[in-house]
């Protein structure tokens, strides 16, 4: 028997309405109920008259998966195999039965909140709505199509592909798009590049850190909705001033009613009322603005500088016996984006509460290429773990998604900051009134969405636009290939969506945020400069520069910069087999997507670590390298404050499991560089820098106030003799970078002691050590390094296992590894001669003490060397 989706309205509803409609009085009937359709789904391949389970919101490539149909798209090189999956066109549908007492609603709606991406959709075989985005959300009255008892709901999704080429082959001439556009992969009639076309991930057609695994389905829930007398559509509290004293609001609601008549409104902070008043609603939408303060109010504040304090707003509409009502939190803040003109050339850093914020964090991708594996776990190991390494922003990648609610809901809650851009990225897009058009709903669409978190810092155009046109040469290109005015008709597009369109969005739905048109950019409109905007550094990496040039190219905001590494081992052994251990393997080639990647991260290594012994020490060093890579430009951002002010490296996350940028990769496992940065984002950090003189020892501070701390340094060698020491006494300046103690040339190590002698910094406040550093002298590969050995001592609490680690040699990026999935408090840490370590790591589900000590590794760099 077929299983159905059922919808009764609550026997008392009825009751109630029977009720009303007899003229008696009772205030408790919700206006609106809503019923997920999440149930009973079933697809199919158009061609195929075979119907199989489907899940909603899902997509095609994972119910293939569920199904049996296809393997793992991460495994080896099965991605290659299924690019035939996005030629198709697939077919998606459910029932459900409506009553007839739900039948005497006044409205009927049909909710979907994204599909993917072009599609039709039948109710009772009526066509009730066409899309082409998804990043839209697409609201139908249905009152004129449901039917009392069984209701069918059908959706096509017609292939992205297809249609694709349909656009690119009408358009008399050619769009500039990135090499991120895998159309060989994809195995594209003739390798056309058509992504730019459809309102899609941009990611799904590939890129240099992802698969190409191009995808359709109803990717978001979907809804029923029904109503009587009115509804709010939409809630946006607006902050008007902030005092210490009180915070001046107004809550402006979108309230649709089906005829003119008396309301009242009320106004709840923390389920307290706050107002309450009586207004005239007219039939259809109604833009309501109701004044309101709250008291003594709380400030939000970033991570790392104080409570995340969030109040629950909530809007009540009656009329009648009919009660609407709309939920949202908020964070009381100030945030400005400061561009004015200094001796620099122009300022860029964002001001929380009046104060400076130095921005540290990394570039956000999506966690998965099938979006809906990301789940609220997901979403909080990820945050969570951005949170645990100091960071209070994340920058949303133009070429991805706009996140989901879960997620910048717990950026409110953790103090993370969003930059977030607007879905594009790396391309240019066409320029006609359809595809306009639909830009600037999807933008309407999602700047309400959003505006009312108070994570969201900044909207921005794009990414990496402009600085194609101007300096990849594809303005030029346009012109030599084609003619100038193909390239001014390209242009005017951009003009259009990123200077006219998305700008005027901004200021009409979110007029106190600030606006930045291209990432990288220097003002609006002008390509990318070091000395204003913000700047992504790329020399190291795809330039092959030095680390070094990390304390050089000192922009005012670095919102990109980056550096590869493998995964782990137990990572890499989910995608391949053994034979595969080589990184110039098929498949460890196929799992690296950028074009230079597995050749840049060997020649690096060579620049600064002895050669591995053997693969798995290979990724190791592959880590340790990318950490330090990340660490010299981290230092080299925070110690210049003065003119960066900011330092968002590339890139968090992965959407699959593969060599990447990342310092988390697919599976959660923290990198080197995550535990890393961990350390280099603290509230205070010591760091270095080098002049004709000497060593300059610096200090950094995210506080607020003035502290008296105490510096120490010690020189020592590997058996931990102290050479030199210095100590002193110091004022730390709040929110500043300084330099406080110098170590003159004639006191730093010869060149006959830099092989074995490191300088160890450490900054004290009242005893407790709240900073150190480790200052190398010479490259790692030089260093006369003594073989480690490092003694543990394991116990168990009733969550965790707690080890203790000791030494009496110096021991180099110490790394702990126990096959699971959780991650260690620290790992890769240098541990200096006749010292301890206390490391935790949670308990993975019922692991014994016995066999985690069985499974636990310890290994440094001295042991990945070949004898």
């Amino acid at each position: 028997m077929q299983q159905r989706n059922y919808i009764y309205i609550p026997t008392l509803l009825v009751l109630l309405f029977t009720i009303t409609l007899l003229g008696c009085s009772t205030n408790n009937l919700n206006s609106v109920e809503e019923i997920p359709l999440n149930t009973n789904w079933k697809f199919k391949k158009a061609t195929d008259n075979k119907w199989l389970p489907a899940t909603v919101p899902g997509t095609v490539h994972t119910d293939l998966i569920n199904n049996k149909l296809i393997e793992d798209p991460f495994y080896r090189l099965n991605e290659h195999d299924l690019q035939w999956i996005d030629k198709e066109t697939w077919e998606y549908s459910t029932s459900f039965t409506i009553e007839k007492e739900t039948l005497n609603h006044e409205n009927i709606e049909l909710n979907f909140e994204g599909i993917d991406t072009y599609s039709y959709v039948y109710l009772n075989e009526k066509l009730i709505l066409t899309s082409d985005n998804m990043f839209r959300a697409h609201l139908i009255d249905i009152k004129s199509f449901a039917v009392e008892g069984e209701n069918i709901l059908r959706v096509v999704l017609h292939s992205p592909i297809q249609k694709g080429i349909e656009k690119h082959d009408s358009l008399n001439y050619k769009i500039p798009v990135s090499d991120n556009d895998l159309a060989g992969i994809g195995k594209v009639e003739n390798e056309k590049q058509v992504s730019i076309f459809t309102r899609k991930a941009g990611y799904h057609f590939g890129w240099d850190w992802g698969p190409r695994l191009v995808t359709s389905g109803i990717w978001k829930p979907v809804t029923l909705r029904f109503w009587n007398s009115h509804k709010i559509e939409d809630l946006n509290t607006q902050q008007l001033a902030l005092t210490t004293e009180t915070a001046t609001l107004t809550a402006a609601l979108e309230v649709q009613s089906n005829n003119s008549k008396l309301a009242k409104v009320k106004i709840l902070v923390n389920n307290q009322f706050v107002k309450d008043t009586t207004i005239d609603l007219s039939t259809g939408k109604n833009h309501l603005k109701i004044p309101f303060e709250i008291q003594s109010p709380q400030r939000w504040w970033p991570n790392g500088m104080g409570k995340q304090t969030l109040y629950s707003i909530e809007a009540k509409v009656v009329v009648g016996n009919y009660t609407a009502t709309k939920k949202q939190r908020i964070g009381l803040r100030t945030i400005e984006l400061v561009t004015e003109k200094d001796s620099i050339g122009n300022a860029f850093y964002f001001k929380v509460n009046g104060t400076p914020v130095f921005m540290k964090g990394a570039n956000y991708i999506p966690q998965d290429v099938f979006l809906t594996r990301v789940d609220s776990n997901k979403y909080q190991h990820i945050l969570q773990s951005a949170k645990d390494a100091n960071m209070n922003m994340l920058r949303v990648w133009g070429g991805g998604i706009y996140e989901n609610d879960a997620f910048y809901d717990k950026c409110d809650e953790m103090g993370l900051l969003v930059w977030q851009d607007f879905m594009f990225a790396c391309a240019m897009f066409p320029g006609d009134s359809s595809f306009l058009n639909n830009v600037k709903q999807e933008a309407i669409d999602n700047v309400k969405r959003l505006r009312n978190h108070s994570s969201i810092a900044l909207w921005c155009g794009n990414n990496e636009i402009l600085s194609a046109w101007e300096n990849w040469g594809w303005k030029n290109k346009a012109i030599e290939e084609q003619s100038e005015e193909v390239a001014n008709t390209i242009w005017k597009a951009y003009d259009d969506i990123f200077h006219k369109i998305l700008p005027e969005v901004v200021q009409q739905y979110d007029n106190n945020r600030a606006y930045w048109p291209s990432s990288p950019g220097s003002s609006f409109g002008e390509k990318e400069s070091f000395e204003q905007g913000d700047a992504h550094y790329w020399m190291v990496w795809w330039g092959k520069e030095p680390f070094d040039n990390y304390n050089k190219a000192i922009p005012r905001f670095m919102s990109e910069y980056g550096f590869q590494s493998f995964p782990n081992m137990p990572t890499i052994n989910k995608y391949t087999t053994t034979d595969d251990h080589d990184i110039y393997s098929e498949v460890m080639k196929s799992h690296q997507r950028s074009s230079i990647g597995n050749g840049t991260i060997d020649e690096y290594m060579k620049r600064h670590y002895r050669k591995p012994k053997a693969f798995e020490e290979f990724i190791y060093t592959s880590q340790i390298l990318q950490a330090y890579g990340i660490q010299t430009g981290i230092e080299a951002h925070r110690r210049n404050r003065n003119r960066c002010m900011g330092s968002l490296y590339w890139q968090i996350n992965d959407c699959w499991p593969v060599a990447s940028w990342s310092s988390i990769d697919y599976y959660g496992n923290w990198k080197a560089l995550h535990y890393a940065v961990q350390k280099s984002f603290k509230t205070f950090l010591i760091t270095h820098d080098k002049d004709e003189k000497g060593l300059n020892i610096w200090v950094v501070s995210d506080t607020l106030t003035n502290i008296k701390a105490q510096l120490n340094l010690k020189m020592i060698d590997f058996k931990g003799t102290i050479l030199t020491q210095w100590s002193k006494q110091i004022t730390l300046k709040g929110n500043n970078a300084s330099k406080y103690l110098q170590v003159v040339n004639s006191e730093l190590p010869d060149s006959s002691e830099v092989k074995n002698t490191i300088l160890v910094a450490e900054l004290l406040l009242d005893d407790k050590l709240i900073a150190d550093n480790i200052i190398y002298f010479t490259p790692f590969k030089n260093l006369s390094l003594p073989k480690a050995e490092i003694s543990s001592l394991i116990k168990e609490t009733k969550d965790e296992f707690i080890i203790t680690l000791k030494t009496t040699r110096f021991a180099k990026s110490v790394y702990l590894s126990d096959g699971t999935a959780n991650n260690f408090s620290t790992n890769y840490f240098d541990m200096l001669p006749n010292s301890s370590k206390v490391v935790r790591i949670k308990k993975e589900g019922n692991l014994d003490i016995d066999s985690f000590k069985r499974n636990l590794k310890i290994t440094s760099l001295s042991d990945s060397y070949e004898d």
